[in-house]
This record gives C-alpha cells, sequence and structure tokens, in this order.
C-alpha cells in the first residue's frame, strides 16, 4: 500500500497511517501519530526573491521593536524586518558590516560574509568573516535602530554568535575551517566577550579566547572523537597542534551565565565551556546510531524508485548542527538537530559512495555486523557483491575517515553522515530520546511522491543516499507550561514538532511544510525552501498578544515567515 496525498503549500498533517514497509514477522514501524497538542499555522512571509543565494539564514528577535534581524549571506548584510504586523512584514533597513573601525585598528574589509546575528536589549552583535576565510573576522556591534557602535577581532570564520541569559556575555563559535587546498588550517576556538552595557567602549583586551590546545599538550581526548585528515601542525612552540587546528565550533548554547555548550560537528562531539575562566573543560563524543536496530531504520537508495525504510549495516554519526537546552529535574539536557556534516575539501575529502570505497580499503566480508545482516534481512541480500549494487547501499554517502580494521586492511563497519533525526542527551553524553525513522517516516505519508526531495527542485527521495530529510536546526519554547522542539527539516522542507517536556517520555506534536511541490522552485509560489534557522518567540514577547511564534529563515528560497504556535 502506498499513500498519495495532494501537495499543497501547507501540509499540516495528524498522522496515523503507517509507512509501507518490508512485510514479515518483525514490528512494524509506522510514523507516529500527531498528539495536536498544539498547532502551526503561517501568518505571514517576507521575500528577498533570491533563490538558492543563501539570502535568509539566521534568524534573531528584538520583542522591543518587533524587529527580525535576518542574515541575507547573499548580500554580505543583515535585513532589519518590522514585523509588528506579522502578517505583512516590512523591511526597514540593512545592517551594512563593511567599512566599520574595530577597536584593534582594522576595518571590516569588503568581501566578506555576515554569518550570524544575535540580539539582546539594544545590542545587535553580528559575526563577519574576513574575505578569506582562513583570517581572523570580526564581531561588529549595532544598536537596534541599525547604527554601527563598535567592532571586535575574534577568530578565523566566525560562524554563530549567542549571548549569554543576562546578555553580560558574547560567544563568539570560530570554525577556522581550511582552505579548499587544504594548506591552511587555522584552528577553532570561541571568542568569549565581556560585553556589560556598553558595546562602544569595548577594546580588544575584552575578547577572550578558549581553544583546545591543551589536548595537544598531554590533556586526555576520547578516542570516540574525531580527529582526522591532513595534520598541517608546524610543532614549533606555542603552535596550535593537531586536535586545536581540527576541532571546529559549528553552534554554542549558552546554558547559564557562567557555562556554555559547543557543538563540534564534524568531530561528532560537543565541549563544555567555562565562562569565568574562558577554557574547555571537557569534550565529549556523541556516540554512533545503529541502523541495524529496530525503530532506526533509513532510505540509502536513490536508486530503487521506492519509498524503501529499512535497518542496513549503518553507523550514523549523529554530527548536530544547530541544537538547544533546557533543564529537567536539575540536568542541563541538549536537544541537537542530527544534521551530519563531512571534511569535503579539494585537497582533503572524507566522502566516497559506499561501491567507491574499496578505492581506499574494501568491506570487511567476515566483518560480525555485516555478517549479521547478510545471514538475516528483508531484502533478500546474500552477498557484499549485492550489498553494494545502486538499489540497495552502494551509493549511500559515507566516510572513508572512520570504520577500518586496526591493520588497515578492510573497513569494519560503515559510517555514514547523520543520523536523520533529533536526539536528546544529558551534558554527560547520555542519550535519553532519538527519533529514530521518524522523520522519514511522516514526510513519506505527507508527500511521498517528493519523498526525501531536495529544497531546489522538486524531486523523489534524490536525497536518500545522503542524508535523507537533513534536519538542520532545532529550537525549545514553552507553551501551555510544556516545552516543545520545533525542528527544521533542510531538505524536504518543514518544521517538525515535538513535547519533549518529560525526556522519557517524547511524543510527535505535528509536520507543517510550507512549501508547494506543485510550484517551481525559484518562484514565490514554491513556499519555504531549505530552512536553516529558527527562532521562538514568547507569548510574552510575540507580535501576536499571547500567543507564541516560530520563526524561520528560508537559505534557498530568501524567505522569512512567521508562525503562530495555537494551543489544539
Amino acid at each position: 500500500m502506498r499513500t498519495t496525498l495532494t501537495a499543497s503549500a501547507v501540509l499540516a498533517l495528524g498522522l496515523t497511517t503507517a509507512v509501507p514497509v518490508h512485510a514479515d514477522d518483525s514490528p512494524s514501524y509506522g510514523a507516529p501519530e500527531a498528539s495536536g497538542a498544539i498547532g502551526l499555522s503561517a501568518l505571514g512571509s517576507y521575500h528577498t526573491d533570491v533563490f538558492d543565494d543563501s539570502a535568509a539564514e539566521i534568524v534573531a528577535h528584538d520583542p522591543r521593536t518587533q524587529r527580525l534581524f535576518v542574515v541575507n549571506a547573499a548580500s554580505a548584510t543583515v535585513e532589519v524586518l518590522d514585523v509588528s504586523d506579522p502578517e505583512r512584514p516590512e523591511k526597514l533597513f540593512d545592517l551594512e558590516t563593511a567599512g566599520v573601525a574595530a577597536a584593534d585598528g582594522s576595518v571590516v574589509e569588503e568581501g566578506g560574509a555576515a554569518n550570524s546575528v544575535a540580539v539582546h536589549g539594544n545590542t545587535v552583535a553580528v559575526a563577519v568573516e574576513a574575505a578569506d576565510h582562513t583570517d581572523d573576522g570580526w564581531v561588529v556591534f549595532f544598536d537596534t535602530d541599525g547604527n554601527p557602535v563598535n567592532a571586535l577581532r575574534v577568530g578565523a570564520l566566525p560562524d554563530m554568535a549567542t549571548f549569554t541569559p543576562n546578555g553580560r556575555i558574547l560567544l563568539v563559535a570560530n570554525e577556522g575551517e581550511p582552505n579548499d587546498d587544504y594548506t591552511v588550517d587555522p584552528e577553532g576556538s570561541v571568542s568569549v566577550v565581556e560585553v556589560g552595557r556598553r558595546p562602544a567602549s569595548l577594546t580588544q583586551d575584552d575578547v577572550r579566547t578558549a581553544d583546545f590546545r591543551a589536548w595537544d599538550e598531554g590533556r586526555e581526548l576520547h578516542p570516540d572523537v574525531r580527529v582526522f585528515g591532513p595534520d598541517l601542525s608546524t610543532g614549533e612552540p606555542g603552535t596550535p597542534g593537531r586536535v586545536a587546528r581540527n576541532l571546529e565550533p559549528e553552534y554554542i548554547v549558552a546554558d547559564t551565565a557562567y557555562s556554555a555548550h559547543v557543538v563540534l560537528q564534524e568531530a561528532n562531539a560537543f565541549a563544555v565551556l567555562d565562562l569565568r575562566t574562558a577554557e574547555f573543560t571537557d569534550i565529549v563524543p556523541f556516540g554512533l546510531k545503529d541502523h541495524l536496530e529496530p525503530g532506526n531504520e533509513l532510505d540509502v537508495s536513490d536508486r530503487d524508485d521506492a519509498v524503501d525504510i529499512a535497518n542496513w549495516p549503518v553507523l550514523g554519526m549523529y554530527q548536530p548542527d544547530g541544537f538547544d537546552s533546557y533543564r529537567w529535574r536539575g540536568q542541563t539536557l541538549l536537544v541537537t538537530a542530527n544534521e551530519g556534516d563531512a571534511r569535503d575539501w579539494d585537497g582533503y575529502s572524507e566522502e566516497t559512495r559506499l561501491k567507491n570505497l574499496d578505492r581506499t580499503a574494501p568491506l570487511c566480508e567476515d566483518s560480525p555486523r555485516i555478517q549479521d545482516f547478510l545471514a538475516d534481512n528483508d531484502q533478500g541480500i546474500s552477498s557484499v557483491d549485492e550489498l553494494l549494487a545502486d538499489h540497495n547501499m552502494g551509493r549511500l554517502t559515507v566516510s572513508t575517515a572512520d570504520g577500518l580494521r586496526e591493520d588497515g586492511s578492510c573497513y569494519e563497519d560503515v559510517h555514514a553522515f547523520g543520523g536523520r533525526s533529533f536526539s536528546i542527551f544529558t551534558a554527560d553524553g547520555e542519550q535519553l530520546f532519538d527519533s529514530g525513522s521518524d522523520f522519514e517516516r511522516i514526510t513519506a505519508e505527507a508527500a511521498p511522491e517528493y519523498f526525501n526531495s531536495n529544497h531546489k527542485e522538486n524531486s523523489f527521495e534524490t536525497r536518500s543516499d545522503d542524508k535523507g530529510p537533513e534536519p538542520e536546526d532545532v529550537v525549545l519554547g514553552k507553551v501551555g507550561g510544556r516545552t516543545y522542539a520545533f525542528i527544521g527539516l533542510e531538505r524536504v522542507g518543514g518544521v517538525m514538532v515535538y513535547d519533549v517536556t518529560d525526556p522519557h517520555d517524547v511524543t510527535f506534536t505535528q509536520y507543517l511544510n510550507h512549501r508547494d511541490f506543485d510550484a517551481e522552485p525559484g518562484t514565490r509560489e514554491a513556499g519555504d525552501l531549505g530552512p536553516e534557522g529558527l527562532t521562538f518567540i514568547s507569548a510574552g514577547d510575540s507580535p501576536v498578544p499571547g500567543t507564541p511564534v516560530l520563526v524561520v529563515a528560508n537559505e534557498v528560497s530568501g524567505s522569512t515567515t512567521l508562525f503562530r504556535v495555537d494551543r489544539g
């Protein structure tokens, strides 16, 4: 049985019919039933009319002025929108970073890119990378009326900025990615800026830098933290070593005024940051997702012409991008959008298709996991050659950097990028919840003819061989005393909503996709494509009195859309 639904501009679904899976005696893990406790509905959108050029990436909200600050990487600016009438967002002006004088005597240069924006009180902070992204970038401060007030030098490729809850400290994740030839690899770091109440008076001395050099100097690193690729360390005293260069801060959540957690996406780990000392105190791996386990099924092929969500001998690296945190029974819990990301540069790439893995080393035919799968699977596969067929696992994108047997002779395990899910972890790295195969099952029911579609075209399962729906970002919000997670799916589009109030009793609430598959991508009629950044506006700060609002910035369609969040 295959359910066919008419594509529409908005799919807001309470799903009860299970997605077809392989018929056997094993349990059927269908799409979960929506609780309907809350519901999203679109209010209004602002369109840049710039397609597939990252014209709407990260969004921040100022409740005092009811303005949104939206990163437009296409123009290297931040667009300021008036959303006092949320059904008709209106652009007011741009924040221009180029030419702003910095406290160290430098000037923010032309040719850089705005990557992130954060707002607290009357202060807006914009993270700006240098024209050569391996050079140090800046954080530029504005007031909410758009006047530049200061700029400070931070690390290479500042990719994310956020304030602590009290607004006194600004944190900037300096990703420190290599150049395309992989001949230059800056170290990753986090800039810790004591903002206080007067950003205009800040000097470069107010910037402290948290780095990972201690792990090159003898501190023990957990073996599951991925440190791999070319080693460009000089070995000279006082210069960053392999670990310091290899780890790349992606996203920060400031849990309190004194601590923060930092995702290291490619390393499949997170770091714990003490804001009092501006030092990392721990690096914790996220671990691996076993796609042979019931409930962890996935679709691995874009060449089988079917929705085929099944168990496969694959280990998924969670590698979250955006994440958020909340308190539960005295614990800090991390909620992660498990996107996945590879190092893929001209000078070094870990990406390959499974069928091409033997260019490095073949699969170990005596691998226990592979042998277990070949002995008992629903697909009727009995040999490694069959497993490597295009309509099976052959085209799955996997890593060459992981899974090798100790002697390097063959690959014991297959490692794929991302978890195609969202998870809840303790601050010690213990996983309390993972949404398993929910996202693929739910989206398959919502629009089976566009299952695992890309965000630049209306297609059928063109992303099954890669990272599926590709959860990009997650934000938490409280509604009616309960905590909800809102997860944006970068590829097929839309927002998943789950009640995470109790991490041991998580429930699916809604899936809404503000995309029209009957329209051509690149037109306004197609709706929102490529959700990138999400912001939750509480009822007390909302432009809709008494009603929370979710804001989604979409990098492919270049649109920013507001959704009201009503109780069911």
